[in-house]
């Protein structure tokens, strides 16, 4: 057993030193070999589901809309025309539009909001010291941005949680940066509005 953990470690960090030329080839190889399907698939999955994470703050949710996203990859792959480099922008796309999908479902979004206050609620047993203003306020923050509309909670989910340039958004969501940056300043004022009429509330 630790034998063949080892080696699909050994696998894994290979796959992660690769070039982006090797990248480029894995990509056009994984549209027909399941095999190199799968090394995509382990490259990439941490980087979405954290992302995925990120943005609906529920482990299943996550696991759920990954899922979802490496599904249509694998449905899609053979259309992609680009570079190594641009691929992470088509994943991220991908990505984007899934989470947004399912933010769409009011009752989930609705259970999302709720599992945050009963996770709130939640003294950690293994925490002695535990800042409960601080988790009060970590609270706040994720049922404010769930309540924004998702292409806003997206643009502060790809500049602040994955640090992308407003070009770098702007590429994968299709749009200009002009727009990027008027959704982004709409997106961060009404972010302020909802932590401030919260905090009023609380």
């Amino acid at each position: 057993m630790a034998a063949v953990t080892g080696k699909k470690q050994a696998q894994k960090k290979t796959v992660i030193a690769m070039t982006k030329d090797d990248n480029f080839d894995l990509i056009q190889r994984a549209c027909s070999d399941p095999d190199a399907f799968a090394q995509l698939y382990l490259l990439h999955y941490d980087n979405v589901f954290r992302h995925c994470l990120r943005r609906l703050f529920d482990h299943c949710a996550a696991q759920d809309v990954t899922s979802t996203v490496f599904f249509k990859v694998m449905n899609n792959l053979s259309s992609f025309k680009g570079s190594a480099s641009e691929f992470r922008c088509w994943l991220f796309s991908i990505t984007t539009n899934a989470v947004n999908d399912y933010l769409r479902d009011l009752k989930r979004r609705k259970q999302l909001v709720l599992n945050i206050a009963a996770d709130n609620q939640q003294e950690p047993a293994y925490e002695l010291d535990v800042d409960k203003h601080l988790l009060e306020k970590k609270a706040l923050l994720k049922k404010a941005l769930l309540e924004l509309k998702p292409k806003y909670q997206t643009v502060i989910a790809l500049r602040f949680f994955e640090n992308m340039k407003l070009t770098e958004i702007a590429d994968c969501l299709g749009k200009k940066p002009s727009t990027i940056r008027n959704h982004l300043a709409r997106a961060t004022a009404k972010l302020r509005k909802r932590i401030d009429t919260e905090s009023q509330e609380v």
